[in-house]
């Protein structure tokens, strides 16, 4: 299938979703749970429990393309192209991390993610080889969150990183992310790209040192 009509049946697929969604034929959307541990105006410091995702890696040098060529095979697991045949709902955030240094001509390389649900965390169904996904198990953590509007773009993620690094640099969470995270930052999405208004998009990065480590202690509020 051409490039351009890959593209044009996976915006059909996501139109149908919203439609659905939008009639409350959708289930409420789990997301992976959180405390939110530290808040400041412009980022908070969230501690997430244990959790298993679903990554697609691609190579791709730019963020969009990446997304939409994870996303689609992440889609086709979702609709029952597993070891299982099972379906899966969809959850929120779609998360696309960026590994530095590991594209061609070594610009960046992404993984895509999708949260498992509840009811798939204990034992994930196993995916077709074809569309080359790994489970992504997650261990309690921590993570600097910053919120930003409209659109994800190749054009403007790298800026909304840099916002927040400089945020955590001024903060209590200066020289705290986390060395050791083979991933820079992650960008997570909440929103079918049908939706124009009120869009929620974020920066992740992990953090880590002596501030992080008692991070999941006192928190603010849970979700």
């Amino acid at each position: 299938m051409a490039k351009s009509s890959l593209k044009n049946a996976l915006m059909v697929i996501l139109l149908v979703i919203t439609i659905a969604c939008s009639t409350k034929l959708c289930k409420a959307i789990e997301s992976p749970q959180y405390k939110i541990v530290h808040s400041e105006s412009d980022f908070e410091i969230r501690h997430y429990r244990e959790s298993v995702w679903m990554a697609a890696p691609v190579n791709e040098i730019s963020f969009e393309k990446a997304t939409r060529n994870g996303f689609h095979r992440l889609f086709q697991f979702i609709q029952g192209a597993n070891l299982n045949f099972s379906r899966i709902y969809m959850t929120k955030p779609v998360l696309t991390s960026i590994v530095p240094g590991a594209g061609p001509l070594h610009s960046s390389a992404y993984f895509v993610k999708f949260y498992l649900p509840d009811k798939f965390q204990a034992d994930p169904p196993l995916p077709l080889p074809e569309l080359n996904l790994q489970p992504d198990p997650w261990t309690s953590h921590c993570i600097a969150v910053r919120k930003f509007s409209g659109f994800a773009r190749d054009s403007n993620i790298v800026k909304e990183a840099e916002k927040l690094a400089l945020s955590l640099s001024r903060s209590p969470w200066a020289n705290t992310t986390a060395s050791t995270s083979e991933y820079a930052y992650s960008i997570a999405q909440y929103n079918s790209p049908f939706r124009i208004i009120g869009r929620v998009n974020e920066v992740w990065v992990d953090v880590t040192g002596s501030r992080a480590n008692g991070c999941e202690s006192n928190p603010i509020a849970a979700y």
